[in-house]
């Protein structure tokens, strides 16, 4: 049977996405690979369909128990026989995994990084054909990476060790240069076929918002969107229970995930929101990777990360099936200084002591807000970080699509640099930016007026202006090149030589911001994404979601895992007569025709007749 012929049959597709094809090609010629995919873009089936043209068994390494269980889970769905051997399986379980692969019942065996080494399944690996051996999420192998985990490292070993080495596909949608060149070298990637289809996800709208009270933004951000599902991001466990707390209080379906909870109540949680039982899930940064769950309409972050990475990985896990999906990052400059701490004070950072590595991270983090500061287009600077050529202007982001003025702010810039230069007269050492500002406002706190600092000509000179508001101020000095910030662990700010531009030249400091902005402002709208041609109705997209999750609900799967919500939007959209219409739909294969077709026809049958009636 030919690849087109399975693709149809069994994930539901009637063509390759860009990219698939080549890595499908090269892995079944016995070449190894690399495909450097965004997430959504189908990473998965470069290799799951090898696997079902290859004769022996293809190996999957996978980092998260989760993803295993969903994949292996959808798969099933989709008539593909595969297995996984992890700790959440008990002993008679793990042994008739054992025997379905011995008898040659499993044409893909999920696996994670840690087990290689066991000796029980390097005995069983001695007893099977390994036809092909897939890396998902392949940066995990990168210390330079931001999920480094040590035992991707015993891979390259295991293929080595291998009667016949098999072709090796790595596949993962972050990576830079360096992690990308760490992947081949440390998996022993042999001439590997390089495929990078870019790192655009067009049904993202990318957003970065400066809210006042997070809290209120947060309640009105959910309450316009009461069916979605989405995850909401912490950088730290205190904040995810106290804005899980929040959102239960309000009558929000909400779960918590963070490092600190039981196995037990973690998995609870993540079965929750998977299943769809909580719409919310807030967590910090150990929630996610591998969550193949398609139908999350939104990914904020309540806390800016430590890196585009992380944050681009993050906000990908919004509209995987290709809808459109919001993706917010709620910004704050108290953020830095959290993210400063975290990787100082990291497990990494204290038993590595290594300077040249906190040096990067802190590199990385620069960057991060960099991002969050730039006036300039969001998915540009995204892709500019990940090495990608773009148009540089999207249009679909929040400061494309944004209602934008340019307020001249070039008073209040002199103001700020007379000010940076008289504490550079008197304090040779420098005073940071928080201690810049309150002089500014005026303040009268101790530190303060210890300091002398109401003694400054400058002293009050933005008095009765916003603390925030000042803050954004010298945020655009530093952006601009007329402030800088010395010193990595206490930095200071000091004038450069453009300031003198500013103070004695007449250059203009313009400020770029929405023409109503203001932190009780509501979400900025949506995502300026086009409308399908065929719209499909909401009565009947209602009807076959209320049909999915009972038919899910019936098999104990997840909904998304019977159909994605795209493949429910196509079917509303087509609103198929019979068998052979509804296998045009898209993700519609063979199997899954076989098993849903003839309720879902029949649900769209009585949809007719009730609107014709």
């Amino acid at each position: 049977m030919d690849k087109l012929t399975l693709l149809k049959q069994f994930f539901g597709h009637g063509g390759f996405r860009p990219g698939q094809e080549p890595l499908i090609d090269a892995l079944l010629s016995g070449r190894d690979a690399l495909g450097v995919m965004p997430t959504g873009a189908g990473k998965s089936v470069c290799y799951q369909l090898p696997a079902l043209l290859l004769p022996g068994l293809t190996l999957v390494v996978s980092p998260l128990i989760s993803l295993m269980k969903d994949q292996v889970a959808a798969l099933a769905q989709a008539g593909v026989p595969a297995a996984f051997l992890n700790s959440s399986l008990d002993a008679e379980e793990y042994r008739e995994a054992y025997r379905r692969v011995l008898r040659g019942d499993c044409k893909l065996l999920y696996i994670a990084p840690e087990r290689l080494q066991a000796e029980g399944f390097r005995r069983l690996l001695g007893e099977l054909p390994v036809s092909l051996v897939a890396v998902d999420e392949a940066h995990c192998v990168s210390q330079w990476g931001q999920d480094f985990r040590p035992s991707y490292l015993e891979i390259a070993e295991l293929v080595r060790s291998l009667p016949v080495r098999p072709p090796v596909g790595a596949f993962t949608a972050t990576a830079t240069a360096a992690v990308r060149r760490d992947i081949e070298t440390l998996l022993e990637l042999r001439d590997p076929l390089r495929v990078t289809t870019g790192f655009d996800r067009p049904n993202l709208f990318f957003e970065v918002v400066r809210a006042r009270d997070k809290d209120l933004w947060l309640r009105r951000f959910l309450a316009e969107r009461p069916e979605q599902s989405g995850i909401i991001y912490c950088a730290t466990r205190k904040a995810v229970d106290q804005v899980c707390a929040s959102l239960l209080a309000q009558g929000i379906p909400a779960a918590q995930y963070h490092a600190g909870m039981e196995d037990g109540d973690r998995r609870q949680s993540q079965e929750g929101f998977v299943y769809d039982q909580a719409r919310v899930m807030v967590a910090t940064n150990a929630f996610g990777m591998g969550i193949d769950k398609s139908n999350v309409g939104f990914v904020v972050h309540y806390n800016m990360p430590k890196d585009l990475e992380s944050y681009y990985q993050e906000a990908g896990r919004a509209g995987r099936d290709g809808s459109p999906a919001r993706c917010v990052l709620l910004y704050a400059p108290g953020d830095v200084q959290t993210a400063k701490y975290l990787i100082t004070h990291s497990q990494e950072a204290q038993e590595e002591e290594n300077p040249e590595r906190l040096r990067r991270d802190l590199s990385r983090l620069d960057r991060m807000v960099r991002y969050c500061k730039t006036g300039g287009c969001l998915r540009a600077d995204l892709l500019d970080y990940f090495g990608e050529i773009h148009g540089g202007h999207c249009g679909n982001c929040g400061n494309c699509a944004g209602d934008f003025v340019e307020r001249d702010v070039t008073v209040e810039a002199q103001k700020i640099l007379s000010a940076v230069a008289r504490v550079e007269k008197r304090y040779a050492c420098g005073l940071g930016a928080a201690a810049v500002i309150k002089l500014l406002r005026g303040s009268r706190d101790k530190r303060t007026l210890q300091l002398g600092l109401d003694q400054l000509p400058t002293y009050g000179a933005l008095k009765g202006v916003d603390q925030e508001r000042v803050r954004r101020y010298v945020d655009l000095l530093l952006e601009e090149g007329f402030l800088r910030s010395d010193g990595e662990e206490y930095p200071v700010l000091r004038l450069t030589a453009r300031a003198g531009d500013v103070l004695f030249r007449g250059r203009r400091v313009l400020l770029r911001e929405r023409a109503a902005e203001a932190p009780e402002s509501r979400p900025a709208p949506g995502a300026a994404f086009q409308a399908p041609s065929r719209e499909a109705d909401g009565s009947l997209l209602a009807a076959l979601k209320a049909l999915r999750s009972r038919l899910a609900q019936e098999a104990g799967v997840p909904a998304y895992i019977v159909f994605s919500n795209a493949s429910l939007a196509d079917m509303a959209a087509l609103r198929p007569l019979d068998m052979e219409e509804f296998q045009q739909v898209s993700g519609v294969g063979r199997v899954k025709a076989e098993r849903y077709g003839e309720a879902f026809l029949k649900a769209i049958r009585d949809w007719r007749a009730g609107v014709s009636g």
